[in-house]
């Protein structure tokens, strides 16, 4: 046995069988139901200590549930910060040269996609990371269709 504890031995594929087993889905022939919805981070930084703090709490309520039989969701997403998005992908645009005036505003709007894409799935990638059992089939955003 190993003297010290190697994550990457164990929790990505433990992570993988929960994934491609849809553990985390809930059981909708369950009695009682249980749901918490993320609070969404924000599309423009990282997870901090106290996503984890937060994250660990709503983790461990959800499992419980699970346990107790119940059909439980945790249900992830992500915020488009609206104003912070906006000043990042300003100044992606101004290091090119440009600003969101020169490409109008669809072609401003495409490119806050994009860096949603890069940026969130950072996060999501990150709760992943921490073992987070969220729905991950049933990820928001909080510019998707119907949620704005």
């Amino acid at each position: 046995m190993d003297k010290t504890y190697d994550p990457r031995q164990i929790e990505q594929d433990c992570y993988t069988r929960w994934m491609d087993g849809d553990r985390f889905r809930p059981d909708m022939q369950a009695e009682g139901a249980y749901c918490i919805m993320l609070p969404p981070p924000n599309v423009t930084g990282r997870l901090h200590m106290g996503h984890a703090f937060q994250d660990t709490l709503m983790d461990t309520l959800t499992r419980w549930h699970r346990m107790q039989g119940e059909a439980t969701l945790w249900q992830p997403g992500t915020d488009h910060a609206g104003i912070a998005t906006q000043m990042v992908v300003e100044r992606q645009l101004e290091g090119q040269g440009i600003s969101r005036h020169d490409i109008g505003r669809e072609a401003f709007l495409e490119k806050v996609w994009e860096w949603k894409e890069q940026s969130g799935g950072f996060i999501t990638e990150q709760m992943k990371r921490l073992g987070a059992s969220c729905d991950w089939s049933r990820e928001r955003f909080t510019m998707d269709e119907g949620l704005s």
